[in-house]
């Protein structure tokens, strides 16, 4: 983690669209649709096809009699399924309909999966997998399925590997979504269970999916079944009605993270979008002055009747201003948008709507797009920017050192890039401060961004508490203010914090960040050392990361289950090569709780720095992509 940079009912109409604000309903003020009364929005679905039906439920085979497999849909967390002892024991649920299904959720009793799948199918014969569990651990797993089209009347657990030599075992099988709103020539939601896109959410648990699941909380506050945008105003969520409707209103379920102020928008082909709606100047100004602490907020219902009917297949709330909250601090503080259910009432749409197939892996043969050996006499800055603090980028992460282009930090020597920190007390100022340490650090952003491929580098790492070179990559839009850190996403191919025995592997996005980030460590074999030459590698792809030491797999995350169980994927764009050697900080603080002389950066390691002891020798980088 080297860079940081850094939620009424109808009224009378006017001649105009009204927003206002009132009685909490667990309903719509309109008709509900058949769908919506089949079963509520937070209903086990599995358990509710258990009930009616015990032989909904069937599996390869049960450890004995008392754990048969209806135990795992029985609503009652002390039985359990127990599976035959085999590896390939599977469980399944019929439905009972075609369902769009949200999540899945499994409760594990000791005897868990290490490896297994989740798959849906819509006649019981042809599976298709949705989650796939490489590394399991037991406990309590929740699958979400967004934003991937999961639809069918079946889901099966399938086992791979057992975790332990019992059968896999199973307290609870929970499967929740529900029927898609089919087309209507009635006024009806036509948004319910349709696929519901975002720029941004928070993590998997607000994902955009949860805006037409059916239900929120009555009082309109709390965590459950809501989109929660990040922390910017220029935010949206959409629906797709699956056909060009007649829409004449939209119900917003808010949490109390609100907008202030906003658009509705349509559109037909999911690119040009008109504006229909927006509240008006009194409106915006009422909805700003109600600034409260958070917890004592609560969310807003706005019932917005057009003026007209309109036409179109998508519908968008973009919004503009977000709502203040009261901090004790004190100041005033906002969060991202957050919002339970987005509702669309008119005629028209289809059951048809489906989210479109995940980005696949790409033909053809890698070759390299990307070489440096660093045999020139000194930096070649056509591949490569020397980054200076104050200039380039700000302190970061409570490090002590400051980034300055000098020959006595960046340079080449016998074919190797040098990178070495230097210590002189108060000698450096830059961005309004005054540094003890000096380092480098070289990247390649507007020089060389890429999207996908084969990275990697031949590199010895200085070994001493609170060192913190590193290898990785960064989102090329980090310095877009709607955008930064960490929506760019960042790829920490390798980092080390001074320890001789290991390295760390890392992903930072949405809902996966610093200290939650997803990441790995590895120990060198055979009594390596961090100090000796290494090759350290990431094979980025539409659908995984796969990270290497010496062709030696550390770390494997795919994008489903990342997406799944984390946040959003937010590496189908460019992002650009970073080398640096940064001193003291969280991450190494976090380890050897070094507090002085410096945080993270002991005396020890004080003294090696002055020395000239402290460097990075990096023999070559490489990107490869395929074509």
């Amino acid at each position: 983690m080297p860079s940081r940079t850094p939620r009424t009912l109808l009224t009378a109409l006017a001649a105009l669209a009204l927003l206002t604000a009132g009685p909490v309903l667990t309903a719509p003020a309109h008709a509900a649709t058949p769908a919506a009364t089949a079963a509520s929005w937070d209903t086990d679905r599995a358990a509710a096809a258990y009930a009616a039906d015990p032989s909904a439920v069937t599996a390869s085979g049960s450890e004995n009699g008392g754990t048969a497999p209806g135990l795992a849909f029985d609503g009652d967390g002390a039985t359990r399924w127990s599976s035959n002892f085999a590896d390939d024991a599977w469980i399944r649920v019929d439905l009972g309909t075609t369902l769009r299904i949200d999540r899945v959720q499994l409760d594990w009793e000791a005897a868990y999966g290490k490896r297994y799948v989740l798959e849906v199918s819509r006649n019981g014969t042809d599976w298709t997998p949705f989650y796939t569990e490489d590394a399991g651990t037991g406990g309590s797993v929740t699958a979400h399925t967004y934003p991937q089209e999961v639809t069918g009347r079946y889901v099966r657990l399938r086992g791979i590997e057992r975790a332990t030599p019992y059968g896999y075992s199973l307290y609870s099988f929970k499967v929740y979504g529900g029927e898609p709103a089919p087309a209507s020539a009635t006024r009806t939601n036509l948004a319910l269970h349709h696929p519901a896109y975002a720029d941004f959410y928070q993590d998997a648990g607000t994902s955009p999916a949860f805006v037409t699941d059916g239900g929120w909380p009555t009082d309109l506050k709390g965590g459950a079944s809501r989109w929660a945008s990040d922390w910017n105003a220029d935010r949206w969520v959409s629906v797709d009605l699956g056909a060009t409707s007649t829409i004449d209103t939209v119900d917003l379920y808010w949490e109390s993270a609100y907008a202030v102020d906003y658009l509705l928008q349509v559109s037909d082909d999911n690119r040009t979008w008109r504006t229909v709606y927006e509240p008006s100047a009194s409106e915006v100004a009422a909805r700003r002055a109600d600034v409260k602490a958070p917890g004592d907020a609560a969310g807003l219902h706005d019932s917005v009747r057009l003026p007209q009917p309109v036409t179109g297949r998508y519908v968008r709330m973009l919004g503009k201003e977000r709502r203040s909250f009261y901090n004790p601090a004190p100041a005033t503080a906002q969060f991202g948008y957050s919002l339970y259910e987005f509702q669309v009432w008119g005629t028209g749409g289809s059951a048809n709507a489906a989210y479109p197939a995940l980005p696949a892996d790409r033909p053809g043969t890698y070759q390299t797009t990307f070489f440096d050996d660093f045999t020139g006499a000194g930096l070649d800055r056509a591949k490569w920017r020397v980054v200076r603090t104050g200039t380039d980028m700000g302190s970061v992460n409570g490090e002590s050192q400051a980034y300055v282009d000098s020959p006595d930090n960046v340079s080449t020597q016998d074919g190797n890039l040098i990178l070495r920190a230097g210590y002189c007390k108060g000698c450096t100022k830059a961005g309004g401060g005054t540094y003890d340490f000096t380092s480098g650090r070289i990247d390649t952003h507007t020089k060389f961004d890429f999207t996908y491929g084969k990275v990697s580098a031949r590199m010895k790492l200085p070994v001493g508490e609170g060192f913190w070179p590193a290898f990785w990559l960064l989102g090329s839009n980090v310095d877009d203010p709607s955008v930064s850190w960490p929506a760019c996403g960042e790829t920490d191919i390798m980092e080390n914090i001074g320890y001789g025995d290991w390295t760390s592997t890392s992903l930072h996005g949405p809902g996966y960040s610093a200290d939650g980030n997803i990441g790995a460590r590895q120990t060198y074999p055979g009594g390596g050392t961090a100090d000796q030459w290494h090759t350290y590698a990431v094979e980025w792809t539409p659908t995984a990361m796969r990270f290497t030491v010496d062709d030696r797999l550390v770390q494997e995350t795919s994008r489903t289950k990342l997406e799944s169980t984390r946040g959003q994927w937010v590496y189908d764009h460019s992002q650009y090569l970073i080398l640096n050697l940064a001193l003291g900080g969280a991450y190494p603080a976090g380890w050897n709780h070094v507090t002085s002389p410096y945080w993270g950066l002991p005396q020890s390691s004080v003294d090696r720095i002055a020395a000239g002891e402290a460097q990075v020798v990096v023999d070559w980088v490489r990107v490869e992509q395929k074509k």
